[in-house]
């Protein structure tokens, strides 16, 4: 089981997807609540997921993978909403 970054919105709760480093979107998994809090903050809400429950939800998202536990290179402006 992952620890999922999603945005929770008037219409409900969405994965959080990012941009590699050459554009392509794609979604990421931490293994930990503090690993996810250390690159995306304490204030960043999470589900956690199976691998498989989240490749599912991203197969129609033109996602190209999943990160697990990426290192602190991302920020809030490189997250697009689901």
């Amino acid at each position: 089981m992952y620890f999922v970054p999603v945005r929770v919105g008037a219409v409900g709760t969405s994965l959080r997807l990012f941009r590699t480093a050459s554009g392509k979107r794609t979604a990421v998994a931490f293994t930990s609540a503090l690993r996810l809090a250390k690159v995306l903050g304490a204030d960043q809400r999470w589900v956690r997921l199976s691998e498989q429950a989240l490749r599912g939800m991203t197969s129609d998202l033109d996602v190209i993978g999943i990160v697990i536990d990426p290192a602190g290179t991302m920020d809030r402006r490189s997250a697009q909403a689901a």
